[in-house]
């Protein structure tokens, strides 16, 4: 018969029981003890609802207090010298000061997953790197399950993918590829010993193979998993998703696996060939629920998939899966009684879509429940036909949009001068992104005002009242352009679109982001408008409060879609551009409630990018026109800034110059200004940000350190275009952290102002 399989399920519980527990322990507020037995009691009932819906072959491992990636860096003993190891068990407090920095060590750098907005902690390498098993978390979690009864796959991320995604962090000139052979050697004693524990089946994910390889990362796969699938008593199921294998089609055919996994939602088109060319000695396990969105699967369609591979791979060598882990999903429906509109006729979370999954691998056998496969198609066709996704308003308006919609009225270096003629900024200006702490007080009172025990009288008290005291810390730091802090703004995506038409929200549709950082990504369900202004009141308020530049603070229209759970009806590139005259209009109205400068976030704009090379083309133009609609209807005098979170920009800096934003911030402090080389090498035109400091760590940076980076972006840049301001939004952090560490900042800047500005 064919299995129900899966490939990881979403760690963070139900009402986000992980976060919880993981915050309080770094408050100091929960014992170790009681954290770790958390983290027992999500795995037992993500086994058990696993069990329970029928899935054959259920995970272990895919459970993390922080990251998967960390998690392996752990396992392979691969920690930085500057955290101060020990050597002996690489334990979750390690991973920790890892991920979150130390009073003495930076936190390890943190990037997007593939296209995902999901972040991991990037993998670091020197010519003093070894590997060794240092950690037990692995086998801990299999006989944990095997001892509640439930025989587990654990799930290990593969050798070539973690070297791949990892950096070198010294000068020796380390090839980070030469440590495959050794790095192979620490897998090997993985298997061996889940082998020894009864392990009959490992899965191994590679999703590297959606990307295009080198030769020099195909070398490393043929060798490692020649040696990997040697390991007598133990079967290696490869997984490879995110997208299609294409020309790694023949590599990962060839490999001595006992099956592979592929993504049969992105890759639908090269199913069939795949299942055509695995052979009859091995399983493949076809990846046909999208787990990385929210819709209900289409059963009819995903049975024209299955019967295509059927005709080339019997049933007792078929397995059924989500095309990727189901991290990427919210947990479960059954909490959104209240979702607007009926959608949830339309959608599976992460526990529908097991239901799903067994639903098509009793199929495989001929099986077919008719009373569900008839219920889906309903919901098809209901969906399909519903008046609730077309306007024809918001259609009009996209098709009457012309050429000088797209871009600004003047080239930048006319409207700098007009900004610089308005603005009167002192040279290396200082600013932060956007947000300042949500502190508990901040987020019940929003909360309280959501459900009605807060009048809006007293609630708009309050945030006048919070904006009055973040404007004068402002003035009273230095600051030379502020902002007004977001306080009544619960997520950069879902403020706005709670105000926008064709956008939905759930009630407890959490993913993770990262670490205890979760997002509740809403639902982008029909066509998009504004039908009234969104943030003018606050924004316009705050400026009213200084005579200081205020700017506007608003989210762009490729985040606001890449943050979302997209509707899959219609290419994204038609929602981005309908979202984008949205943010348009707003952007206008604050140029004309007073606001001279005006930041729209694309912190979302690398992760878009398609995964392989020959299709950047396309989305890097709808994506940069998007922006240059959204920003494109202000006066040359109105300065518009932009932001961008961890990502690496070499490679895509002229779609970013095309952008034609006045100001780019940037996080770098991470990666200690590396991502600068990108701009100057490019000799990018614009003004830029550097952040200075690391807001994703509770660490305080210190003035010194500050100048220190300061002074490298001044070795790569030029100061006249050189802006001082944090890595990313405040609003994770606590005024504890945050008060020092602008203090800082603001007078890092000043002594370089000082060194550079004044001696110019």
């Amino acid at each position: 018969m064919a299995q129900a399989s899966n490939l990881g399920f979403p760690r963070i519980g139900e009402r986000r029981e992980l976060k919880k527990a993981t915050e309080a322990y770094w408050a100091g507020q929960l014992e170790r003890e009681a954290l770790l037995a958390t983290g027992a009691e999500l795995r037992s009932a993500n086994w058990n609802k696993q069990r329970a819906a029928g899935i054959d072959v259920i995970p272990s491992n895919d459970f993390s207090f922080y990251d998967g990636m960390l998690d392996m860096a752990c396992l392979l003993g691969n920690v930085p010298a500057r955290f101060d190891w020990d050597g002996a068990n690489a334990g979750i407090d390690v991973a920790f000061s890892m991920a979150r920095g130390t009073d003495s060590a930076i936190a390890c750098e943190m990037t997007k997953w593939f296209d995902t907005n999901y972040h991991y902690l990037v993998p670091e390498f020197s010519a003093e790197t070894s590997f060794k098993l240092a950690a037990s978390k692995i086998f801990d979690e299999f006989v944990e399950a095997r001892d509640q009864g439930i025989h587990t796959r654990p799930v290990l991320i593969g050798p070539a993918t973690y070297l791949s995604l990892g950096k070198v962090t010294d000068h020796s000139g380390l090839d980070k590829f030469s440590l495959a052979g050794a790095l192979t050697d620490v897998y090997v004693d993985v298997l061996e010993r889940l082998a020894e524990l009864g392990a009959d089946w490992v899965q191994i994910d590679e999703p590297i193979g959606a990307l295009d390889l080198t030769d020099t990362q195909r070398a490393v796969i043929e060798t490692a998993y020649a040696r990997l699938a040697a390991v007598s008593g133990i079967k290696i199921m490869l997984a490879s998703y995110f997208g299609e294998l294409r020309d790694n089609t023949a590599l990962f055919l060839g490999l001595p696996v006992a099956g592979l996994h592929v993504d049969a939602v992105r890759g639908r088109d090269e199913a069939a060939a795949l299942a055509a060319g695995i052979g009859d000695r091995r399983t493949l396990s076809l990846g046909l629920v999208d787990g990385r969105n929210i819709w209900k699967t289409d059963l009819g369609a995903a049975r024209e998939i299955l019967a295509a591979c059927q005709a080339h791979v019997t049933s007792e060598r078929l397995q059924i899966a989500p095309s990727c882990s189901l991290l990427h999903s919210p947990v479960t429906l059954r909490h959104e009684t209240q979702l607007a509109h009926g959608l949830c006729d339309w959608l599976a979370f992460a526990e529908e879509k097991l239901a799903e999954i067994v639903f098509l691998a009793r199929a495989a056998d001929g099986v077919v429940d008719n009373a569900v496969a008839a219920d889906n198609q309903r919901a098809m066709h209901h969906r399909a036909r519903s008046t609730l996704i077309h306007n024809d308003l918001v259609q009009r308006r996209v098709a009457a949009l012309t050429a000088a919609d797209y871009r600004r009225r003047s080239a930048y270096p006319e409207r700098a001068r007009q900004q610089q003629a308005k603005l009167k900024l002192a040279a290396l200006p200082t600013t932060t992104i956007g947000s300042f702490p949500q502190t508990q007080t901040v987020r019940q009172t929003r909360a309280g005002h959501k459900k009605g025990r807060v009048s809006d009288a007293d609630y708009d008290a309050f945030l006048a009242a919070e904006i009055d005291t973040a404007v004068a810390m402002q003035e009273d730091m230095g600051f030379d352009m502020l902002v007004h802090g977001e306080f009544e703004r619960n997520d950069m995506v879902e403020y706005f679109g709670e105000q926008l038409e064709g956008y939905a929200f759930t009630k407890l549709g959490w993913v993770q982001s990262y670490g205890s950082r979760y997002v509740k990504p809403p639902i982008i369900y029909g066509d998009v408008s504004r039908p009234t202004a969104m943030t003018v009141k606050w924004s316009k308020y705050a400026q009213s409060r200084t005579r200081k530049p205020m700017k506007g603070m608003l989210t762009g229209p490729v985040t606001m879609v890449q943050w979302a759970f997209v509707r899959d009806d219609q290419p994204r590139a038609d929602t981005v551009k309908q979202v984008a005259l949205a943010i348009r209009d707003e952007i206008c109205d604050l140029e004309k409630a007073g606001l001279a400068a005006i930041q729209c976030d694309e912190a979302a704009f690398r992760e878009g990018l398609p995964l392989r090379r020959s299709d950047w083309p396309a989305y890097l133009d709808w994506a940069t026109a998007a922006f240059r609609l959204a920003a494109g209807g202000v006066a040359d005098s109105t300065q518009i800034h932009t932001h961008m979170c961890y990502s690496e920009f070499n490679d895509i800096i002229e779609a970013i110059a095309a952008m034609d934003a006045d100001c780019i911030s940037i996080e770098t402090s991470r990666s200690q200004m590396e991502l600068l080389d990108a701009f100057a090498a490019f000799a990018y035109p614009n003004e830029i940000g550097p952040g200075v400091y690391d807001i994703h760590s509770p660490r305080v940076p210190s003035v010194d350190e500050m100048v220190e980076l300061l002074e490298k972006a001044i070795n790569v840049l030029p100061v006249a275009r050189l802006w001082v301001n944090p890595d990313c939004g405040l609003k994770t952090r606590g005024w504890a952290e945050v008060k020092p560490a602008l203090e800082n900042m603001i007078e890092a800047a000043g002594r370089i102002r000082a060194r550079y500005v004044s001696a110019a």
